[in-house]
Formats: C-alpha cells, structure tokens, sequence
C-alpha cells in the first residue's frame, strides 16, 4: 500500500517547505494608565485666590482709624489657608510648581491691601499711590509662595509666623531706606501683644500676632480633614494644633507679666504746642510765614496763662517739624520771632524748621532756641522721605510724574542721633516718618534719655487717616522703650502717652492747641534696647532656612 508521500506529484516535491512559526503565548503587559485625576468643580481653582483678596482688605481695618486689631491675626490665618489651599488644589491636578499658585494669592491680598492702605499717598499724587501699592504689594509675593511650602513642614505655624517678619524686615529695608507703613506690629498699639515690644521690639509683636493666625489656621485646617468623608485627621495633629494654640496665647502672657525695665526720675512740666497752618493739603505752607505767626501765638497766649497763674511754668515746649519754615539764619525777622516766643515762656524751646544748606538744598532741622542765646543745639532729620523730602532719579522720575515738581528742592539727611537737652530735660528726639523705623528711633533713645519726643507735619494728610496710623506707631515705641512720648504736630494729632502706650491727652485735628502735662521721664534700657535687631535676624534667618528645607524636599519628592 503506498504512503502518504508517494502520492505527492513532484512539484509539490520541488517546492521548498516553509518554516511554520510557533505561536507562543504572549507574557501578560499591564497596561499602564495615567491615574484618572479628580479635577476640582469649575471655577474652584479661582476660590482661593478670591479668598485672599477679601482678606487683604480686610487687613485694612485692623489698622487705625478703624482699629479692629483682632483682624490682624484673623487675616494671617486666612492667608495661610488660601495659600495652602491654592498650591493643594494645583497639586491635586497634576500640575508642577505647585507653591506658584500661592505665590498669586499672595499678590493678590498684597495688592488689595496696599492699595486700600496707602491710599492717603494720593494726596501727593494719584500716580505716586499706584506705584507705591504695586511696588509693596509685590514683597507678599514670596511669602505666599513660602507660607504654602513650609505648611507640609512639622511646625509650619512657627514658619509661617516668621515668614512674616522676614518679609517686614526686606520691606522695612528696601528700596530707598524701605517703607515701614503696614506691619502688622503696627495695628497692635493697645492690645495683649503690644507689651512684647519692650521685649524684642515690633519684629517680636509682629510675630505673636502672625503665631495666633497661623494657630488659629492649623485649627482649622484640623477640623475640616476630620470633617471630611474617607479621611480623618490623626490624634497627633489634633494634639499639634491645641499646642499652637496654647504657645500663641502664651507668648503675649510673657510681655504682660514683663515689668517696667526703666527707671523714673523727678517729673517735670512740658508742653508740646499745636499752633495750625493756614490750608491743608500740598500747599499747607503756601504762606510760610503764618505758620511761625500761629506758632507764635499759640505759645505766648501760653505763656499768658503761667504768667496769671492759671497754668504750671514748662522745663520745656516743644515745636513741631517745619512750624518755621523760614530759615532763621537768613531771615532775621524769622530769628527774632523764636527769641520773642522762648523769652515769653522763660525756657527753651525745640523748634522745627528748614535750612537752607545750598543750591536747591535743605535740611530738616530740630533747633534748641534759647531765650537769651538763640539757637543752640541742631539734629537734622536722618530717615528722609523718598519723593517727600527728595526725589530719587529726579532727572528720569518728573518726566513722567508731574506732581513731583511740587517738591523744589532735596533735603540733605543728617548723621547723628537725636539726643538733645531742652530745659535741662534729656530728650530723644525723632521726626515725623522716622518714628516706623526701628532702628532710627532706638539710636536716639540713650540709657540718659529720659522722653521720647516726636516733632511731626502732617497737614498734607489730614483727615486720611495716616496722622492716626502714626500716633499708634507712636504708643508701640513708648512701650518698646519704656519712655513717656510728647508729640508736637503742625494741624495734629498731637499727644502726651505714658510709657504703658495710653494716650493721656490727644488733640483733634486742624485747630490750635496745646498739651501741657506732667511728665515723669524714665531713664535705662528695655530688653528691646539691648539686643536691638538681633531678634528679628534671627527670625528672618530660621524663616529663610525654612523655606529652603521644604523647597528641597519637594525637589526629593518630585525625583
């Protein structure tokens, strides 16, 4: 029987064989998926953002006139959390950089509350207010972008507290000598956190204030993970948050339980005197002359009073900034006025006035004028006003921003700190912007100096709020430094405050007046004198190298 392969035809013999391929199982391939993301509602994204605006105006009424100092650390802990929740929410999608989102919150609630602010800078000119809004408001720039990179750090309401002062102390500094306006320590003139100032000075109160926000946000960011479905918030976390708590409230404890660190001496009658000017706004000294005439006037009607007996005899009065603004060393007439006024009260007395110091120059100067000597000792103005007092880059600048032409000349800023004797009363002596600067104040306050006297104008922002701004600014440096302040204003406010930051006496604004007390002066140093500015280094510093662990870890996690 023949086979299989007999019954082949030869050209099917011929025909060479194809390789048949073996069909193996293929290994199983998961199939790698991008993890399906749960992007946030439309819209959702912009809360955050719109939240942080609110609360920069919102910061705005912490400040005088308003004065709901509370708000300060309310707006702190609100910040945090818009800041934390912008860079969740971009986290959450995907999207790399996650702290830039926290960065525009930031800009955001600087900008609302710079403009609101420092809305008083449009008396000078509506251009000079926008540049200045936009050029503070770009500083909360990085520290929303820190705030929400340190919020994943163990401690974060410490971090975030320091942010804070970091981001003053670069403001305070920077540019052209920085702009002290708007720090939180600031809004917090009568309050638990205002005895830290004699202490550690603004720096430390800005702190405790921005510690009790940022507590008050790791609180509440506790309850809402516990409220939430499918996660729940650890007893550590819960156990943390009530830690915060109880050191935010135990930090101003410690300022309020401080003593008094100076020492008084025999008290003495002063008097600071309000004398008006003829019309508010720029061109308050338009009539140069009338203000020294109700200078004048004021302290001879004054020193009428002592003479009747109705009033005590003053060690010393006290003339605001520029209540001469004619220079007395060229102006006879101008001279003998300051003689007639010293001789009327039988002392001497401070006077604020401008000198001509060249071409289209001057300086700010404070003069002790004696009855029978004339002028005697000078301090001339250290902190100068950028746009104010001179113009920066005036060449390039009043090209395009007309009003700085109401501004003739420059003045020349002094060297020495204002430590003067007046009536034999040791006095520090500083000039109107220089009371927001720490430092400038606190060259002038010696152990020897016994008052803090503040000699100010400000007629060009009467009625704006800002003469209130400054008188607090002014209660936060009586109890950093322990000392009773007189401060003497052209059109007010004018004031006597105790070394506890009361106002004991406080004139309205636009009228003429006098404040006439008994002072106690205080001599020695606070805790805040000695160490100066070590304690907000050191802040500044720790917040810094914060900032820079958390953005290494992110750059870890992300690898």
């Amino acid at each position: 029987m023949p086979t299989s392969t007999e019954n082949v035809s030869a050209s099917e013999q011929a025909r060479p064989r194809s390789r048949r391929r073996l069909s193996l199982p293929r290994p199983h391939r998961p199939r790698l998926r991008r993890p399906r993301l749960r992007r946030p509602r439309p819209g959702v994204h912009w809360l955050p953002q719109a939240a942080a605006i609110g609360f920069g105006f919102l910061l705005v009424a912490a400040f005088p006139p308003v004065g709901w100092w509370w708000l300060a650390p309310v707006c702190v802990a609100g910040f945090a959390l818009c800041a934390r929740s912008a860079a969740g929410l971009r986290a959450r999608r995907g999207l790399r950089r996650p702290n830039a989102a926290a960065a525009w919150c930031g800009l955001w609630f600087g900008l609302a509350f710079c403009f609101l602010s420092f809305q008083w800078v449009t008396t000078v000119g509506t251009d000079a207010w926008i540049v200045l809004s936009i050029v503070e408001a770009v500083y909360f720039v990085p520290l929303g972008a820190a705030t929400a990179a340190v919020g994943r750090l163990r401690g974060a309401p410490l971090w975030q507290a320091l942010l804070w002062v970091a981001e003053e102390a670069l403001r305070d500094r920077w540019p052209l000598q920085g702009f002290s306006w708007g720090r939180l320590a600031f809004s917090q003139s009568h309050t638990p956190f205002t005895p830290l100032a004699a202490l550690g000075g603004a720096p430390l109160v800005s702190f405790a204030t921005a510690l009790a926000g940022s507590a008050v946000a790791a609180v509440l960011l506790t309850v809402y993970r516990a409220a939430r479905p499918r996660t729940s918030a650890s007893p550590r976390s819960a156990l943390a948050a009530t830690g915060w708590v109880l050191l935010a409230a135990a930090v101003p404890a410690a300022g309020i339980l401080t003593p008094l660190q100076t020492v008084a001496a025999k008290p003495v009658q002063l008097v600071a005197v309000q004398g008006n000017v003829p019309r508010t706004g720029l061109d308050a000294y338009g009539q140069a002359s009338a203000v020294l005439g109700n200078h004048l006037a004021v302290t001879e009607q004054y020193a009428a009073k002592v003479t009747a007996g109705l009033a005590p005899r003053p060690a010393a009065v006290f003339w605001p900034e520029d209540a001469d603004d004619v220079d007395p060393f060229q102006n006879p007439v101008a001279s003998a006025a300051l003689t007639r006024a010293a001789a009327s009260v039988h002392t001497q007395i401070l006077v604020g006035t401008v000198v001509a110091a060249g071409p289209g120059q001057a300086r700010n100067e404070a003069i002790v004028w004696d009855p029978v000597t004339g002028p005697g000792a000078v301090y001339v103005k250290r902190h100068l006003v950028p746009f104010g007092e001179y113009i920066p880059y005036r060449s390039l600048l009043t090209r395009y921003i007309s009003e700085l032409s109401r501004v003739p000349r420059d003045d020349i800023p002094g060297d020495r700190p204002g430590v003067l004797t007046v009536g034999g009363v040791h006095i520090a002596d500083v000039i109107c912007f220089e009371i927001a600067y720490d430092g400038t104040v606190r060259s002038s306050v010696e152990p020897g100096t016994g008052v803090l006297v503040v000699q100010t104008n400000n007629a060009t922002y009467g009625w704006s709020g800002q003469p209130e701004q400054q008188l607090a600014i002014t209660q936060l440096r009586a109890v950093e430094h322990r000392r009773p302040v007189m401060i003497a204003a052209t059109s007010g406010i004018s004031a006597y405050i105790t070394p506890d930051g009361n106002v004991h006496q406080e004139t309205r604004q636009f009228t003429s007046a006098v404040i006439a007390a008994e002072v106690t002066p205080r001599t020695g140093s606070t805790l805040a004198d000695q160490v100066g500015a070590w304690p907000e280094a050191v802040m500044a510093a720790a917040a810094l190298a914060a900032w820079a662990l958390a953005l290494l870890r992110r750059e870890k996690e992300l690898r």
